[in-house]
């Protein structure tokens, strides 16, 4: 590596270097050792705050066209090890961090049921650098991780954007520094649990019945998540399954555990064979600024801030629960703008552009706008989403 170089404006160039000699270049990475669990599932929902019984209750579930508890189309993200990001970190750059910057789904059809194994092909996209208030020469890098069942089918597809930076950088141009926690009146936060149960009625009214008489213009009921707090950001953490001890092995090349870490926000991977924790991922390694305040100052956050992969399955839970059991999602496509920080709320709305039944085989496919704000309208992400819907 050469030595750093930095510009007039005091800020570091990324050195790239490292980086161009992993794209096309089909990877390894973590491959999750069991099959899925029903409790895998239940853990899910509960993770991302999903009270969909069909996730989690089987006497529910089996009055359902399935017969039995089946995971969320968002549980694709679980059965990774790097939330479908690993290859989009390859190449060492020193001293950098990242956050995710959006996912692009392509679901093909079969659904992720207890006892499948789910194993991933990954391979780095392509990469661009652009010039951010967050912290200015910033690396855009795409990489897709294709899921594959024990089949040999194709479950989906994930091109997810890592925002990879300098922490460096990021403490000195110190976006967030006047970003203070929101504090809640006792009225605002019972406000705010009667939300979330209108919220949750509009799918158990639907219960096993088709979404039919959908027409441009509708909206999609407001769903609430939050406050944040670090205790949803671990209870999250702890429902992807790469976080247990021992819960998966590494297989052939990939670059993104010594992608360029801070020491601080690396693995111990000689500690660990020892204690797991000093390669948790949490407690020591890339993700401890999710919950504590110190490492996520380190990295130019101002507090503790949620996980990129968690909100784009509040999208797709979102969808799917609206379209309800005869639904389903076939493309989503969505950038992430803003971080769910400590204290904040959110709040998910959404609109159908389009209908389109062009293709007899199937059910008439809905162009939906998916909106993500904070308590203060901030855009924490949006994008377009396809949902095919069932015929009368």
């Amino acid at each position: 590596m050469s030595e750093p170089k930095v510009r007039e404006d005091g800020l570091i160039d990324l050195d790239t270097a490292d980086v161009d000699r992993w794209i096309g270049k089909p990877l390894g990475g973590g491959q999750l050792k069991e099959s899925v669990h029903v409790n895998d599932v239940r853990r899910w929902a509960q993770g991302m705050q999903n009270p969909n019984p069909l996730h989690f209750d089987e006497e529910y579930a089996a009055e359902s066209r399935f017969g039995r508890i089946v995971a969320p189309q968002s549980f694709a993200v679980c059965t990774d090890t790097s939330h479908g990001a690993g290859p989009a970190i390859q190449g060492v750059i020193p001293g950098q961090h990242m956050i995710f910057g959006g996912d692009e789904w392509w679901f093909f059809g079969p659904r992720i049921e207890v006892d499948d194994y789910i194993r991933q092909d990954r391979m780095l996209f392509d990469y661009k650098i652009a010039e951010t208030r967050f912290s200015g020469p910033t690396m855009f890098s795409r990489g897709d991780t294709t899921y594959v069942n024990q089949r040999g089918e194709f479950v989906c597809k994930q091109r997810s954007t890592s925002v990879r930076y300098l922490a460096e950088n990021a403490r000195k141009l110190g976006m967030f520094k006047d970003n203070v926690p929101r504090s809640w009146e006792d009225q605002e936060l019972e406000d705010l649990e009667k939300k979330k149960l209108e919220y949750y009625q509009s799918f158990l009214d639907l219960r096993h019945e088709k979404r039919l008489f959908v027409k441009v213009g509708d909206r999609l009921p407001t769903r609430p998540i939050g406050p944040h707090s670090i205790a949803t950001f671990t209870t999250e953490w702890r429902a992807y399954l790469m976080t247990v001890w021992g819960g998966s092995r590494e297989f052939g090349e990939s670059s993104t555990l010594r992608a360029g870490w801070l020491p601080e926000m690396s693995r111990d991977e000689e500690g660990a064979k020892i204690d797991p924790s000093n390669a948790d991922g949490l407690y020591k390694g890339p993700s401890r600024g999710h919950v504590q305040t110190r490492y996520a100052q380190l990295i130019g956050m101002p507090r503790e801030y949620g996980y990129g992969a968690s909100m784009g399955a509040w999208i797709i839970d979102y969808l799917t629960n609206w379209a309800g059991e005869w639904g389903f999602v076939r493309h989503s496509d969505m950038q992430y703008r803003a971080p769910a920080l400590s204290g904040d709320a959110t709040f998910l709305d959404g609109e159908v552009l389009a209908l389109d039944h062009g293709d007899p085989s199937g059910g008439p496919i809905a162009t939906i706008e998916v909106v993500m704000k904070n308590q203060d309208d901030v855009v924490m992400a949006s994008g377009m989403a396809q949902v095919e819907l069932p015929n009368p």
